[in-house]
């Protein structure tokens, strides 16, 4: 099991990126249209550089959502190996077949 401070922090990060991802969206079109002034461009670069850091969505740390384990994840189930192989052997999860030789 993860450290509880972990999980926490990750999931105060994808709030914050949820919650600044409109406004930042909305300067990254301003800053790369070349049609814009420059000064106009630059200007949206330094108040996306004043955005908290913790609003970008590159700091999400994808975890296991039954042992919050943040290595091994596998994105379509969002689970680690090593859960997936317990729930599989404990017959939770429907259609998984455990082979054991």
């Amino acid at each position: 099991m993860a450290k509880k401070s972990a999980v926490n922090r990750n999931n105060a990060v994808r709030k914050m990126a949820k919650q600044f991802a409109a406004r930042r969206a909305e300067l990254k079109a301003i800053a790369n249209d070349e049609s814009r002034p420059l000064e106009e461009r630059f200007d949206a670069r330094l108040r996306l550089a004043e955005l908290p850091r913790s609003s970008s969505p590159t700091r999400i740390r994808n975890r296991c959502a039954v042992t919050g384990r943040p290595r091994a994840f596998y994105r379509k189930l969002k689970m680690s190996r090593i859960a997936l192989r317990e729930l599989g052997s404990a017959g939770q999860i429907p259609g998984l077949v455990k082979s054991s030789w």
